[in-house]
């Protein structure tokens, strides 16, 4: 696989359901991603932050990495995240993931708590030997999560040196501006400039120059609406597919996070059960009712796929 059959469009971050006691539910992931395949996706990411990673044990990621890769069957490309502070334990799960028949990593630049990041050259150093390893190609997950700051000008700079590092989700506050600035700066070296943050900031990002985005599995089909239509020329019609499912994607960014795939693919009969692992809470009573509602308006085929 190389950087020159560009992944576009809409590549959504797969939920890990739990039972209600907690454990990983894994016929209730196969369900997942087959409501993720019928959704019409153009790719699916497993292990990342809306997953819970940060919440699984080494075990069960191993478990659901195979799980994942062998029930999606290449139906769609899949994205695995690898991201670790350890540059050999990244290489490790990314080695292990290209295995497994993974189509790119995720990775986030290597930090660990409020204050221990590594610098710009130890961030290079880590692509270059996860590239080195998996040989597939790089997503670089730039979130406000990590306390990092990788400007424009380091991302373009990290796409020249590392090829394989062509792919950048780009979810922090500005992101149409540092959008336009790395695709700029960096030219043909740019394969995929995402958008994420549910797709809350999707059409300036669009209009700044994103070929794709990585949303929740909450409402993909109706997010690739907005792409499709955006990409073909037919902004204004973008523009109003996006108006009618924006008030879902902000309850869901402002008011839920995580927990609003889940809570809407229980209701649609997806998985047998919402929970997340504490230290997470689940959803208020209020909250989740909001959601429904909104969710009912616009009618994803997660809130109806298993009725």
């Amino acid at each position: 696989m190389t950087t020159a059959a560009a992944y576009t469009g809409v590549f959504p971050i797969a939920p890990t359901p739990f039972t209600a006691t907690g454990d990983v539910d894994l016929p209730g992931q196969r369900r997942v991603l087959d409501c993720m395949v019928d959704q019409g996706v153009d790719g699916i990411c497993i292990l990342a932050n809306y997953s819970e990673q940060f919440l699984l044990t080494d075990a069960e990621r191993d478990t659901l990495l195979r799980a994942c890769l062998e029930h999606v069957a290449g139906r769609a490309p899949v994205i695995v995240t690898c991201s670790h502070f350890s540059t050999r334990i990244a290489v490790e799960r990314a080695r292990a993931a290209a295995s497994a028949g993974a189509a790119m990593l995720m990775l986030m630049p290597p930090y660990h708590g409020a204050t221990l990041r590594a610098d710009e050259a130890g961030t290079l150093e880590q692509f270059r030997r996860v590239a080195d390893a998996a040989k597939i190609p790089l997503m670089v997950q730039d979130a406000p999560l990590s306390g990092v700051t990788l400007s424009a000008a380091f991302l373009a700079r990290l796409a020249r040196e590392v090829p394989l590092a062509s792919y950048f989700k780009i979810e922090v506050p500005g992101a149409a501006a540092k959008l336009r600035a790395l695709i700029e700066q960096g030219g043909k070296a740019i394969a995929g400039p995402f958008d994420g943050e549910e797709s809350i900031t999707l059409m300036a990002d669009l209009d700044a120059g994103a070929t794709g985005t990585m949303p929740s599995a909450l409402l993909p089909e109706l997010i690739r609406e907005v792409v499709v239509h955006h990409r073909e020329g037919r902004r204004a019609e973008a523009a109003r597919a996006y108006a009618r499912i924006l008030p879902l994607v902000n309850y869901e960014n402002r008011q839920c996070g995580l927990r609003a795939t889940k809570t809407v693919m229980m209701e649609g009969g997806v998985i047998a059960s919402d929970a997340v692992r504490h230290p997470l809470d689940p959803l208020h009573p209020a909250t989740r009712a909001g959601l429904l509602e909104l969710a009912a308006e616009v009618r994803p085929l997660a809130l109806r796929w298993g009725r």
